[in-house]
């Protein structure tokens, strides 16, 4: 399966082998999460069969960020990681991942996308929220006492 690729100094985007991308992210976790052990959240079914789904920012050839997810038949698109270097946070390549990601589910019918994250992470609902998504707390979503923020936009914005 294919990644979509995307440079950030412009040029066309281009198609790459979901698997190698998947063995990179995972040889260089710290520098996208810092101390934080997300080894288990990056099971390869991401880069693998939903590997057309998936996009990465590259500059000079390095992986600056990363969007994994997936467009379902139900109208549902859905992210389960969104990552960008700790040292390149800011600049607005995560805008520029969804904002791709988006484009491509509503291409093929989405009209909603979802996330969940930690109710800890803080900075991740601060940036979801900026991006225009509501945030519920759903308590026991991963189970008993594992509560998690559910984060829902729709419909998806056209300037997606």
């Amino acid at each position: 399966m294919r990644v979509l690729s995307i440079r950030q100094e412009g040029g066309p985007p281009v198609f790459e082998d979901g698997p190698s991308v998947l063995k990179e992210i995972l040889e260089d976790l710290p520098s996208f999460w810092g101390e934080r052990d997300m080894r288990a959240q990056h099971q390869p079914v991401w880069l693998r069969q939903f590997a057309s789904d998936a996009v990465v920012v590259r500059r000079d050839g390095v992986p600056l960020g990363y969007l994994l997810g997936a467009v379902t038949t139900h109208e549902l698109a859905y992210v389960q990681l969104i990552a960008t270097r700790t040292d390149h946070r800011g600049h607005g390549l995560g805008r520029l991942l969804y904002d791709t990601f988006l484009s491509q589910a509503r291409s093929r019918g989405a009209r909603r996308v979802e996330a969940i994250t930690a109710t800890t992470n803080t900075g991740s609902v601060a940036f979801h929220q900026r991006l225009g998504f509501s945030a519920h707390v759903v308590p026991d979503y991963a189970g008993p006492g594992q509560a998690r923020v559910l984060f829902g936009l729709a419909p998806l914005p056209q300037g997606h």
